[in-house]
């Protein structure tokens, strides 16, 4: 069987609600955004990676490097209206959605999320998670937790701090929390079905667009990672990035 096409599309909106401007900002002397596109080509299982883009000035940030951008519409609300705009013209099978903001993610996680949707021909996409111990971080909202079935597809995402653990001593030892990261592979003709499907109840409630496709009945392939990751949200978090990124040499 051939194996499918693979292309990632890494969607940079320049006026983030909480940083403007964060997908070009410099991070060890190079733009944010460039620092995941360079991750997502490294992915072995990744045959092209293109950053859609809202403004020019992402483009001219990233013209030295010579990485390529497709021009999108500034309206859309969510980065996989973003990437289903590019998505609509090309022909890979399989789309990743890589989130600009994460210059660490680890090619082997990407690769591992496509393993996942060629191994699971039930599932429309895929996602990842990782073990989550710190009592804080558990309880923060911005932490997404995904609660997931016996063969590793999503039950549920929330900002609540998930499964609820009744009695202590039940629990599997003390990591039986998962926090979700917002990477995701798609089959092509799903993401082009699930931009179109309308918001769900418990999406509006979380905030969580892919709580959408668990609504209309679509498995989620869930894998874990095993390289540990930190996004960009603030401007404080660019020397803890830059810090990771010097131990990393």
């Amino acid at each position: 069987m051939t194996t499918p096409k693979v292309l990632a599309i890494i969607p940079a909106r320049y006026a983030a609600q909480r940083f403007p401007g964060k997908v070009i900002a410099l991070i060890a002397g190079k733009p944010l955004v460039q620092h995941a596109y360079e991750r997502a080509v490294a992915a072995a299982r990744v045959d092209e990676a293109i950053v859609a883009i809202d403004d020019a000035r992402v483009a001219e940030a990233l013209a030295p490097y010579g990485t390529p951008t497709v021009m999108t519409s500034a309206k859309h609300a969510t980065g996989s209206d973003r990437i289903a705009e590019v998505a609509a013209a090309r022909k890979e099978e399989f789309i990743v959605n890589l989130q600009a903001d994460e210059p660490l993610i680890h090619p082997q996680t990407i690769d591992d999320a496509i393993q996942a949707l060629l191994d699971k021909p039930h599932a429309s996409m895929s996602t990842v998670k990782r073990r989550l111990k710190d009592p804080e971080a558990i309880q923060d909202p911005n932490n997404v937790k995904v609660v997931c079935d016996a063969r590793g597809d999503a039950l549920y995402f929330s900002r609540a701090p998930v499964p609820f653990v009744r009695d202590p001593r039940e629990a599997e030892g003390p990591a039986v929390y998962w926090h979700h990261y917002g990477l995701y592979v798609y089959r092509r003709a799903f993401l082009l079905e699930f931009t179109r499907l309308p918001q769900t109840p418990l999406e509006r409630l979380e905030k969580l667009e892919q709580l959408r496709a668990l609504e209309h009945g679509h498995a989620i392939a869930v894998i874990e990672a095993h390289h540990d990751s930190i996004g960009v949200d603030a401007p404080d978090d660019i020397a803890k990035v830059e810090a990771l990124l010097k131990d990393q040499e």
